[in-house]
């Protein structure tokens, strides 16, 4: 009963938000992206389950808004690379985007995870492909307090299906003050359900320093 109750609030919560992010593109000016996710996972050793229920669930929340052709605005909610919470408030910039080779965006944002004040530099890269793309985002959170450092960096593959639908295959890679390196499989994919939302469903496979698997489901939205 809890596991419907916790995969209708992903629904719903994606209603309230709207729905993903650019990466190394930027967003049109005026244009708002924003999406709601909820990922619940277990163990991946099912001999150890005591019950079906999750064992973690995380939510997030992203916007993006582009302010002009160049600079996109945006807030990340939810849950950091070291698994606490966080609010994230970031700017993002094209550093390259003419017609040959990657595009490239560099990112800074300022916020708090678990309370303490942090500072957010990323980088992304991105390639367009002739039916989608392939991007490296990746960012470094830094304590403004003791200069701890915790990694993400996500591989990701997308590409683009019948009718606007998307398939996704995501390589999610983390390494944390608190934690071993962990390697992720993440694949999903994205259907549209009407002009402006689009429904988000995947998996996901911890294959190092993780060993958990898990279901994601989520709503984009776009104006």
């Amino acid at each position: 009963m809890r596991l419907m109750v916790l995969l209708t609030w992903a629904m719903l919560a994606g209603l309230a938000a709207g729905a993903a992010q650019a990466g190394a593109w930027p967003r049109e000016k005026g244009s708002l992206f924003a999406t709601a996710t909820v990922r619940l996972s277990w163990p991946q050793d099912i001999a150890t389950w005591t019950s079906t229920e999750p064992t973690q669930v995380y939510r997030t929340i992203y916007v993006e808004y582009g302010m002009s052709e160049d600079l996109t605005l945006g807030i990340d909610l939810g849950r950091a690379v070291s698994g606490a919470n966080k609010t994230i408030l970031f700017a993002q910039y094209p550093l390259r985007r003419d017609g040959r080779g990657p595009a490239v965006s560099g990112q800074l944002g300022f916020g708090r995870i678990a309370g303490a004040q942090i500072v957010r530099p990323g980088l992304s890269v991105g390639w367009g492909l002739p039916r989608g793309w392939l991007s490296l985002d990746g960012v470094a959170e830094i304590g403004l307090r003791d200069g701890a450092t915790d990694y993400k960096l996500d591989m990701t593959w997308g590409w683009n299906v019948y009718r606007d639908s998307k398939l996704i295959v995501q390589i999610q890679t983390g390494d944390t003050q608190a934690d071993p390196p962990f390697a992720r499989l993440a694949p999903s994919i994205v259907v549209p359900i009407n002009r402006r939302l689009q429904l988000e469903s995947g998996v996901s496979w911890g294959l190092r320093g993780d060993t958990a698997m898990g279901v994601t489901l989520g709503l984009w939205s776009e104006f």
